[in-house]
């Protein structure tokens, strides 16, 4: 799967600043070295998974977080998850890798004042199980769409990290009806979805991700179409359809041209829309 780099080349003054802003940052959230390890293994068709298991076996913060989540309905089975390596001979190295990377993602964040992290980190799980089931029908890789729908509202969280006060007052132009994004960018020079692009290049995550994070407001403006930024856009419509109470016109006001873009048979998609209504099962584990 192509997918242009996040292109320093032509970025705008708005995300020059934005760089010097996370170059500068003393409260840049840290990390798991095995984390960042397994952002890296992406695409590492070498990796070897006794070595990354006994890596995340050695945090016992993370260990208990996986092994919570899957042991949960979610992933459900009769069998008893009882290490990582069990995880890993049961779930699959990738689904684990998914389990740690949102384990590690939720505890490197401190919320800042006003910041609701427990309702933020419910959409993200919500927008990223819809990825993943998006992705069935796309043909994409759904570990890596779950992980693209987990992290595509960082930016945000990043924002109110970095520049609180600026956030209070973004915040009060937004609640008179305008566009978060929108406001964002007029105010700061830059948005959530480019914040979080930042971010994610600077964590190396592929340059797939990266892009997919950036363009997810508009997909199909990239210069290159990411297939990862309409599976998100797709995914936050549903989330959002659904928190509205909207479900009898999730079909009517779907984003169809980017499923025809992303190859899903509406057809086939229609008859199992009503499984969106219950993908959160075991995430809210990883929040806790």
């Amino acid at each position: 799967m192509s997918a242009l780099p996040f292109d320093h080349t032509e970025a705008s003054e708005g995300i020059v600043e934005l760089k010097n802003l996370i170059d500068n940052a003393q409260k840049l959230p840290n990390i798991p070295k095995v984390v960042q390890e397994l952002i890296e293994s992406f695409g590492d068709e070498n990796i070897n998974n006794e070595t990354i298991a006994k890596k995340i076996g050695a945090d016992q913060v993370l260990t208990a977080k996986v092994l919570r989540a899957a042991n949960s309905a979610h992933y459900g089975g009769n069998r008893k998850v009882g290490s990582v390596s069990d995880a890993v001979f049961i779930l699959g190295f990738n689904a684990v890798r998914t389990l740690v990377l949102a384990s590690g993602m939720t505890g490197a964040f401190k919320a800042p004042e006003g910041f609701d992290l427990p309702a933020f980190w419910h959409n993200s799980f919500a927008v990223a199980a819809t990825c993943k089931w998006l992705a069935k029908f796309s043909k994409d890789d759904a570990e890596t769409a779950f992980t693209c729908g987990m992290i595509h509202n960082i930016g945000e969280l990043l924002i109110h990290i970095l520049l609180p006060e600026e956030c209070k007052e973004i915040q009060k132009v937004v609640d008179r009806g305008a566009r978060n994004s929108d406001i964002e960018k007029n105010v700061l020079g830059f948005n959530f979805p480019e914040a979080g692009a930042e971010l994610a290049n600077r964590w190396k995550f592929p340059d797939a991700i990266v892009a997919g994070i950036r363009y997810q407001l508009d997909p199909l403006a990239a210069p290159e179409f990411s297939r990862f930024a309409a599976l998100i856009n797709i995914a936050d419509y549903i989330v959002h359809t659904h928190e509205k109470g909207n479900d009898a016109d999730l079909l009517a006001h779907f984003p169809n041209d980017l499923a025809t873009k992303l190859g899903i048979n509406m057809v086939k998609l229609a008859e199992k829309i009503d499984e969106t209504n219950d993908l959160m099962g075991g995430f809210d584990e990883l929040i806790h």
